[in-house]
């Protein structure tokens, strides 16, 4: 069978593609990688066909943007800087990829060009969702920036909210996607974010139940599997002067904001300070080493990559942007989480990390060193926490959950 997968976004979203991929490949079928051209190296790497939607100039354009954190603005900088460029080559691929009858495509969220592709060409299409937020719900909803109707209040206030949420989407986005559809013949379309980008085929979350519990209104052709878990492990050594760091004392706390946060200035120079007041080591991760204090205590260190399943179970606690990966990698780990979150899926992972006991957050505003310094105390001077984390780890079953996503994706073209 060939398998178009469509990821959109950053190292979080395309990396369980590729891991997905790799899976499939192993179960004797062919999968192709179609995403930003920023992810070309790491395809090859991995193995799987690539093709290439934008340049990976486009993708460092995008990432470059301040607006692509802000809470209110950043949908708009996705949907002009990579959604709407992206209807034309992600139908050009289905063309000239699909084989009738033994095709399937995987759409990430954003994927939006992928369901004009189902229409025009009849390829079954999954919907695949990373995160619980993504499906909007009047019972526990997700907890969204700018999304002011507290978990408590009765369905139809957060049915409401949804509704009007929807309006701003729509309007965001409708006008270049039903300008394109209306070019091929397809008739207009609209609730992008209420229905619309839930596949009638499929809806795969690639997400345990006990992260994201279903919900009585979400599609009824949703089926969960679990968390991905690929992260290049095996693609990179681990750099000596990091290991001999590790070795060299008590486990530290490892910071990142995010493979794409290009503006982390502030962040590693807060999380810097915080170390100093709690006498902790640290362990800072980002591509961008600009943005990492020049000068660093001998009990800090800098590092541009290193997969989270090779440091993390290693590390006493995980400060991160909150992204959907990157949380499971650290739940995984069984370590404490302090999330810094700034938009996207990153306010509702710190909902469900905080029911499940495991870590704490601070607004960017927040975010500074003596706040930091008293939520890692807290954290991990609490035996409590450090317990909790340890029994959300033993839940993880990854070679289980991946093997139940490939059944899933291989009976998409059978149920068509």
């Amino acid at each position: 069978m060939r398998i178009l997968m469509y990821p959109m976004g950053s190292s979080g979203d395309v990396h369980p593609f590729v891991g997905l991929g790799k899976a499939l490949q192993a179960r004797g079928h062919e999968p192709f990688l179609i995403t930003s051209g920023y992810f070309e190296d790491l395809a090859g790497r991995a193995g799987i066909p690539f093709r290439a939607v934008g340049t990976r100039e486009d993708f460092e354009r995008a990432q470059e943007d301040p607006d692509l954190w802000h809470p209110k603005k950043a949908f708009n900088v996705l949907v002009e800087k990579a959604l709407n460029h992206s209807y034309a080559p992600i139908l050009e691929y289905a063309r000239e990829l699909n084989k009738p009858g033994e095709t399937v495509m995987l759409a990430g969220t954003l994927a939006f060009g992928a369901r004009n592709a189902r229409d025009l060409l009849d390829i079954p299409l999954a919907s695949v969702h990373l995160a619980p937020c993504l499906f909007l719900s009047r019972y526990r909803q997700p907890m969204l920036h700018g999304a002011p109707i507290p978990q408590w209040a009765p369905g139809f206030l957060k049915a409401f909210q949804w509704w009007a949420g929807g309006k701003v989407a729509d309007k965001a986005v409708l006008p270049e996607l039903n300008r394109f559809r209306a070019s091929h013949g397809l008739p207009p379309v609209r609730d992008i974010i209420r229905s619309w980008w839930h596949s009638p085929d499929r809806v795969l979350g690639l997400f345990p139940d006990w992260f994201g519990p279903p919900q009585p209104d979400w599609p009824k052709q949703t089926r969960l599997t679990g968390f991905p878990m690929f992260d290049e492990k095996g693609m990179h050594e681990m750099p000596p002067e990091v290991e001999s760091f590790l070795q060299a004392g008590e486990p530290p706390v490892v910071f990142t904001p995010g493979s794409a946060m290009a503006h982390g200035h502030d962040f590693f120079a807060q999380a810097v300070e915080a170390l100093k007041l709690t006498g902790r080591r640290g362990l800072l991760i980002t591509r961008f080493r600009e943005t990492v204090p020049a000068k660093l205590p001998e009990t800090v260190m800098h590092a541009s990559y290193i997969p989270f399943s090779e440091v993390l179970p290693r590390a006493a606690a995980l400060v991160y942007h909150g992204g959907v990966g990157t949380c499971a990698q650290a739940l995984r780990a069984g370590i404490p989480h302090l999330i810094y979150h700034m938009a996207h899926d990153q306010l509702d992972n710190l909902s469900r990390v905080r029911d499940l006991g495991v870590g704490d957050g601070l607004a960017p505003k927040q975010f500074k060193a003596a706040r930091i310094a008293k939520v890692l105390n807290q954290l991990l001077d609490n035996p409590e926490n450090i317990r909790r984390a340890k029994q959300i780890s033993e839940r993880f079953d990854t070679e289980a959950w991946m093997r139940q996503t490939c059944e899933l994706v291989e009976q998409v073209v059978l149920s068509k």
